[in-house]
């Protein structure tokens, strides 16, 4: 439809992937070498920057792949959500999928015994076939990365500097996805399209008490009970700090919005005197 490729324009004109002319810019030639979608490529070429490559390259393996959480009876969900819990990180679903796929990998690390991936998939109520695919997905993405000669920084997941730079990385791409929650109970009101969503029952935040007030989600679905999936938590700090000014001023008005523009404006540097411009 006319719309949706206006859309996708525009969304690829946010995301500095097209030039004035409306043509590929150089770092929209290198986000297209990907076989992802634009906002996650994007945040791929920004863990260069941010120096978190390795966990960006998990991220990017885990959302791509399928669901790697079972959908399990009424009777074993209990027991399922404890097993998942064991890998909740406070930062979020997209730390958490970090965790599950570094999980999956020490326990899987014998060749010479393929029947233990599946069973130590069944006993966390995991999908082995999800995992083995997200490990194929970052190993091509590596094999990409390595070809075009972009630089793959070291492990350091866990220390807060890295997860600070995730957390830049990811909004690097996903600053047109950032929801808040409105009334302190899980409803979350989208910026960009001022619709409200709930917490997709395989977030680490689903029955919790602790509800973060802002988040950047992976994707919105409607068929899923009007849900935002694979969410983590982010700042009005870190939002104000990475959106790009021209589409933070195309966002409609919005409680939140003059939440953001309050920060922005506390953020913005003091403007020099005349005599300092000279």
């Amino acid at each position: 439809a006319p719309e949706s490729l206006m859309q996708a324009l525009e969304d690829l004109d946010y995301l500095a992937a097209l030039d004035n002319d409306g043509n590929l810019s150089e770092f929209g030639i290198i986000m297209s070498e990907f076989p992802l979608d634009p906002q996650l490529s994007k945040s791929l070429l920004a863990s260069c920057e941010f120096e978190c490559v390795d966990e960006m390259l998990t991220i990017a393996a885990m959302v791509t792949a399928p669901s790697c959480f079972l959908h399990v009876p009424p009777s074993t969900e209990g027991i399922a959500r404890r097993c998942w819990h064991s890998f909740s990180h406070p930062a979020g679903d997209h730390f958490t999928l970090i965790n599950i796929f570094n999980a999956f990998k020490a326990a899987t690390a014998n060749p010479t015994d393929p029947g233990n991936n599946e069973k130590w998939c069944r006993d966390y109520f995991l999908s082995c076939s999800a995992l083995s695919m997200a490990e194929m997905i970052r190993a091509e993405l590596v094999e990409i990365m390595k070809r075009i000669e972009l630089p793959i920084s070291e492990p350091a997941f866990g220390s807060e500097e890295n997860l600070l730079s995730i957390k830049k990385a990811l909004l690097s791409g996903y600053f047109m996805h950032i929801a808040r929650d409105v009334d302190g109970s899980g409803n979350y009101l989208m910026l960009t399209h001022k619709q409200v969503a709930q917490l997709h029952p395989f977030s680490c935040y689903y029955n919790t008490s602790r509800i973060p007030e802002w988040v950047l989600f992976h994707e919105f679905s409607i068929s899923e009970g009007n849900s935002i999936r694979v969410i983590s938590e982010i700042s009005p700090q870190l939002f104000a700090e990475l959106v790009p000014q021209y589409y933070f001023s195309n966002l409609p008005p919005s409680e939140s919005k003059d939440i953001l523009q309050e920060v922005i404006n506390y953020l913005a540097p003091v403007p020099a005197t005349k005599e300092e411009e000279k």
